[in-house]
């Protein structure tokens, strides 16, 4: 049985996780995150991306249109209320994307509450600290094994 491949694909701030913020954000490192990920799912390449430019993201994203992965679990900050050109992106690849975010959005500013990816998204989790990836981690395994 061939490994499935998930990419962990972070955008702008997400770098200063466990410094940034952590009256919201918590103190975890998402070096911790993705350690504790790769332990739990011995069997799942976990691929980690972070870059504070959209246009990275983007070209990311493309590329894991034919790089082998099997899903994305995507923390585009702030771009997720902005970004239409991501939305775009998610859109134009053949590869399930989870919305992922740390923090309840729904409990902060009012601008929060709006995502422009979510309509391209398989799912959305927000609100359980850095557990977050995991559920989308979990969301994605059960989706590529054709289980709701």
């Amino acid at each position: 049985m061939e490994k499935k491949k998930i990419l962990i694909l972070n955008g702008p701030n997400l770098n200063l996780l466990g410094r940034r913020e952590p009256g919201i954000y918590g103190t975890g490192t998402m070096d911790g995150c993705l350690e504790a990920l790769r332990r739990r799912y011995p069997d799942v390449e976990i691929d980690y991306y972070q870059s504070n430019a959209e246009g990275s993201l983007i070209d990311r994203l493309q590329a894991a249109a034919t790089d082998g992965t099997d899903g994305v679990a995507f923390n585009a900050g702030a771009y997720t209320h902005t970004s239409v050109a991501l939305l775009d992106a998610i859109r134009s690849v053949p590869v399930p994307v989870v919305e992922v975010h740390i923090s309840n959005v729904h409990s902060r500013e009012a601008f929060r509450r709006q995502s422009m990816i979510a309509p391209a998204c398989v799912g959305v989790v927000c609100g359980f600290g850095l557990d977050s990836y995991r559920l989308a981690v979990e969301g994605l395994l059960c989706a590529a094994a054709g289980r709701d």
